[in-house]
């Protein structure tokens, strides 16, 4: 459940924090989301730095089950 969240900036910086979420693509509160997410992950000394910088990494992105990994491999080294 999201919730609000009021910030107060430095002219320059709502101006910065606009003109970077324009280019990026990304509503600034999901850019805020994004950074305090590392600094909690960061937080946390139970996981490795290492570890915590791949969370969400493979947000979005397309994994293939076992079947179309079995089909592609077959395609590309047997067929």
């Amino acid at each position: 459940m999201n919730q609000k969240l009021t910030l107060s900036l430095d002219a320059d910086m709502v101006d910065f924090a606009h003109s970077y979420s324009k280019h990026s693509g990304r509503p600034v509160s999901q850019i805020v989301e994004s950074y305090f997410r590392e600094l909690k992950a960061r937080a946390n000394p139970n996981i490795p730095r290492e570890v915590a910088e791949l969370r969400g990494i493979l947000k979005g992105a397309h994994i293939p089950d076992k079947k179309e990994l079995k089909r592609l491999f077959h395609e590309d080294h047997i067929g």
